[in-house]
């Protein structure tokens, strides 16, 4: 019965057509079966792979190590901008240095950028440091504090680089010889105190800062030289003894080299702090110069 049912459902069909369908039907219906017998089956709830959401616990410990990585983050700033600042004060005496000994104009449009870039490196910090400071251990406030030391007198060398090439622009006269050579021997000496104070900064070796207070008297040998030489110079009739005004912006710009030798200075007694965790300008104590 079943064969001549087949037979007449498939007899109008080619005999490969007929052995295909009939293995499809056949398939289908297999699988079927398969699919009703796993439905009948009681479902485990232990076996659904659900999210476990997090405890308390863990959200607060993930909540806190977040806020440590943005902290450490935000502090690792500040110290990027303090050793980009000592860079900058270095190359605006470098520049200080170019200008005297050239006279290039590419070296004075360098010094007033470098101007600019340490007064805005010194707003970021003033705004970022109070908020960064109340949230480290005593160790790394001490290391923001001196970040904001630091800017201080690198900014004021930016200024004081600034207002001594500004003071030989306006000059019409050619400087005397002497006077260049001492000018650039004096922005020589600085700008090698400037990398030290950028090493020292970076390393935390005292050695850097004994270089720095090493080459601090010959700049100031140097500016006392060049004032004596002024003072002795025969005045004009009627000045009372008085520098010559041709002769007074040069002793201003040397004025304000020696003024960056002495914030140079104290970023080495920075330095010394943060190396040996105490200040060196409330001790008796002196740094070794040798």
């Amino acid at each position: 019965m079943l064969a001549r049912c087949r037979t007449r459902v498939y007899s109008n069909l080619p005999p490969k057509t007929c052995f295909y369908d009939l293995f499809t039907f056949l398939f289908y219906s297999e699988a079927r079966k398969n699919l009703e017998t796993m439905s009948s089956k009681p479902r485990n709830p232990a076996s659904r792979a659900t999210p476990r959401s997090p405890s308390l616990k863990e959200r607060v410990s993930r909540s806190r190590h977040s806020e440590r990585q943005v902290e450490g983050l935000h502090e690792d700033e500040l110290t990027a901008l303090v050793l980009r600042a000592c860079l900058i004060a270095r190359d605006a005496v470098f520049n200080v240095r170019d200008s005297l000994a050239s006279g290039s104009r590419l070296a004075f449009l360098a010094i007033k950028d470098c101007e600019k870039e340490l007064d805005q490196i010194e707003r970021r910090i003033d705004e970022q440091l109070p908020e960064a400071i109340t949230r480290v251990g005593e160790t790394k406030a001490r290391e923001l504090l001196a970040c904001l030391k630091f800017i201080t007198d690198l900014e004021r060398i930016g200024d004081l680089a600034y207002s001594a090439i500004m003071q030989l622009q306006s000059r019409r006269e050619k400087l005397p010889p002497a006077d260049r050579r001492a000018l650039v021997d004096m922005s020589s000496l600085l700008c090698e105190m400037l990398e030290q104070v950028h090493q020292g900064f970076l390393t935390r070796r005292l050695s850097h800062a004994r270089n720095i207070l090493r080459l601090d008297p010959e700049v100031d040998r140097l500016c006392h030289a060049l004032f004596q030489r002024h003072l002795a110079e025969p005045s004009a009739p009627g000045s009372n003894g008085a520098v010559s005004p041709q002769n007074f912006d040069i002793l201003l710009a040397a004025q304000a080299l020696e003024r960056i030798g002495d914030h140079a200075k104290n970023l080495a007694e920075e330095i010394y702090a943060l190396a040996e965790g105490r200040s060196l300008r409330h001790s008796a104590k002196s740094l070794n110069y040798s």
